[in-house]
């Protein structure tokens, strides 16, 4: 499996960011052909301080070469667009093989 991690920080208005962002940009990211799964994750610090990181996605793919493909396609080009209309706090994409999904 790949993996692409999706680093949002902070945003200026954090509530408008949620807004398009679970409303408009995570439906046009779920049309990505060879998308797995999506898990999103809000941030804490365990400090109780403000996290850099506002918020962090993971979208899985079968491989490296599925999500190039998933990416190069027509809602790919369209989600990757999107991202400047949201993520006014900057954004760091990040891929990786998954080598430990579960252990026990």
């Amino acid at each position: 499996m790949y993996r692409l991690t999706v680093l949002y920080n902070q945003p200026t208005d954090p509530a408008a960011f949620d807004e398009y962002y679970f409303n408009t940009h995570i439906p046009l990211a779920g049309e990505i052909p060879g998308l797995r799964s999506v898990s999103v994750s809000k941030s804490e610090s365990l400090d109780g301080s403000t996290p850099d990181i506002y918020l962090i996605t993971t979208l899985d793919f079968d491989s490296k070469e599925a999500l190039g493909a998933g990416l190069g396609s027509e809602a790919g080009k369209a989600t990757a667009a999107d991202v400047a209309n949201f993520a006014t706090g900057g954004v760091t994409m990040l891929g990786a093989e998954v080598v430990v999904e579960n252990f026990s």
